[in-house]
């Protein structure tokens, strides 16, 4: 089950594919992707499995075939390092761009920097600034400050890989969720990969948190937007 989220004019799809879909726009937004993590683990001598690649890739398949959107945004660490770039990895990645018909585009992250003249030779744009998307700014990283400009309503953003802890007398859990800071007009999308660490956000007056959990997206308290 989605979670609707009005900002603005803005409709937004929050979905419990860890994406957002922005209807009136045909965009899918995806952050922190981090292809060739296992790889990267690999090239330092720790044995994790390269299959966590393609389950990443074939989540976003079918996703994009559930969708269909026009355009396909990642906002950012679409791939891991420079040891992630393996033959493999980037032939997984090109058949999976062959597989869609949206055009997509790569907001360069922290993960994509050292890697931006390899990435810049894939079919695909890549984005080293964030990107206006009507009054939405994306990027990756969380923008510092507002833009001085009146039809701005949200950056949203990744990095972060928000997460956040339920806890009961005698268990905790970490969920994966989005993260809307509303002072700061920001959303910060969970990370979609899966082979990912979190950060646990706090939760105060004007910030709200929308956990996925088993295929749906719930706001914490019934009392946030």
């Amino acid at each position: 089950m989605i979670h609707i989220l009005q900002v603005g004019t803005q409709t937004l799809h929050l979905l419990p594919d860890k994406a957002i879909y922005i209807p009136d726009l045909g965009c899918l937004l995806v952050a922190d992707v981090h292809l060739g993590k296992a790889e990267t683990f690999q090239a330092f001598g720790v044995p994790i499995a390269s299959q966590v690649n393609q389950t990443t890739l074939n989540r976003l398949l079918a996703l994009c075939q559930q969708v269909r959107p026009q355009q396909l945004l990642i906002l950012g660490d679409l791939f891991h390092a420079p040891q992630a770039l393996t033959a493999e990895v980037l032939q997984a990645w090109a058949d999976f761009l062959a597989a869609i018909a949206a055009q997509t585009t790569l907001i360069v992250g922290n993960h994509d920097r050292p890697l931006t003249q390899a990435l810049c030779q894939l079919p695909m744009t890549c984005q080293t600034e964030a990107l206006r998307l009507g009054s939405l700014r994306l990027s990756h990283e969380p923008e510092t400050a507002q833009p001085a400009d009146a039809s701005f309503c949200l950056n949203i953003c990744g990095h972060t890989h928000p997460v956040v802890r339920l806890k009961s007398r005698l268990d905790s859990l970490r969920l994966p969720c989005f993260y809307l800071d509303s002072q700061q007009k920001q959303l910060t999308l969970p990370a979609f990969g899966e082979f990912t660490g979190g950060y646990e956000v706090p939760l105060s007056r004007g910030t709200a948190a929308y956990v996925v959990a088993e295929n749906t997206v719930v706001a914490l308290d019934p009392a946030l937007p």
